[in-house]
């Protein structure tokens, strides 16, 4: 009985999957199920894109040969050529299958294609929003997590008073005040304009960190107050109390175990606000006078470029979509993590 008893333990022992094997399925899970979920918001989110594009009381072909050419026959060829004479739904499928291919139209005014003028403008929004991310990270979680290790402080109820004051003022107060410090004032940095990270990549980073910084700071403040609020809670807890008692060194509890635990809210607040980020950057882009996207949709709108503007917010949709995906997925990995952490 013995004997047997141990050989059905080993065998048990030897079948069970590792830890290691067991976070990766979860992983796998967790996107295999992200996707699930995206795939049908993605294709929802392009269908009322399309739907406000084609819904609206423009006139493609009035708009482009005039009132004065805009005759009947001419507006039915123009119509023809561009495919406009088809019901909605066959116009929104023909758009779709050439948006999975990359193809998002041409302007009506330029005839530039719709996803080169995108991939143009695009990296400049991204430079800006994911240069805010990594100062809101460092800023806000520097911040928050001093916060919490001196509650009660003057540290700690000046970070409060800081991102109560911060949290009211918009990205574009912001970056006008900013404008007048470091480029009116002394001179540092450019107030307006911007050069790729191709060309010179100091200079790149001189023309994007004071938009970026104008961004970063009320999500800084929003990423501080929770994880200081977070933190101070899983600091007050019996494991991370046991595991001081048990004499193991304060900043590795606080770093491997307590930090690990409450990032999760602030990981949130920071992919809720992206989209916040990428809609902020169209008032930075007007402050610094940046070739975004945000400008693009602009001129757009204000030309009636449907094309364009059909493409720019099927790309912004998807890539927040895509963001809110890879925040949860990290989030997921982040508690599995942390509850297979020991003390």
């Amino acid at each position: 009985m013995t004997v047997i008893s141990l050989t059905r333990g080993t065998a048990g022992t030897a079948e069970a999957p590792s830890p290691r094997l067991r976070r990766g399925r979860a992983a796998l899970a967790r996107i295999g199920g992200g996707l699930a979920v995206l795939v049908p918001i993605v294709f929802l989110s392009s269908f009322i894109t399309y739907c406000l594009g084609a819904l609206s009381n423009s006139n493609p072909a009035a708009t482009i040969l005039g009132q004065d050419a805009a005759t009947p026959a001419a507006v039915a060829r123009f119509d023809k050529a561009l495919g406009l004479d088809h019901p909605l739904l066959v116009q929104y499928w023909n758009w779709l299958v050439q948006a999975v291919h990359g193809n998002l139209g041409r302007s009506y005014f330029t005839q530039i294609p719709v996803s080169q003028s995108i991939s143009q403008r695009l990296p400049v929004d991204l430079s800006i929003a994911v240069l805010a991310v990594i100062l809101a990270v460092f800023i806000g979680g520097g911040a928050g997590l001093l916060a919490a290790v001196r509650r009660g402080s003057w540290f700690d109820r000046g970070v409060t008073a800081a991102c109560s004051a911060v949290s009211t003022l918009p990205a574009y107060v912001i970056g006008i005040v900013l404008v007048v410090m470091f480029a009116v004032t002394v001179h540092l940095l450019p107030a307006s304009g911007y050069v790729g990270p191709t060309t010179s990549v100091p200079q790149w980073l001189k023309y994007i960190i004071l938009p970026s910084f104008a961004l970063c700071l009320q999500v800084s403040a929003d990423v501080a107050r929770q994880l200081r609020t977070s933190l101070v809670s899983v600091l007050e807890q019996n494991y991370v109390i046991g595991a001081r008692v048990r004499g193991l060194p304060y900043r590795r509890v606080l770093i491997r175990h307590a930090l690990r635990n409450a990032a999760g809210p602030a990981l949130t607040i920071l992919g809720n606000d992206f989209p916040l980020m990428l809609a902020g950057a169209v008032a930075a882009e007007a402050v610094f006078s940046l070739p975004g996207l945000g400008q693009l949709l602009l001129e757009a709108a204000q030309t009636r470029d449907i094309p364009v503007v059909q493409g720019v917010l099927l790309v912004v949709s998807t890539f927040v979509i895509v963001i809110n995906l890879v925040v949860n997925t990290v989030l997921g990995l982040l508690y599995r993590s942390a509850d297979g952490v020991g003390v």
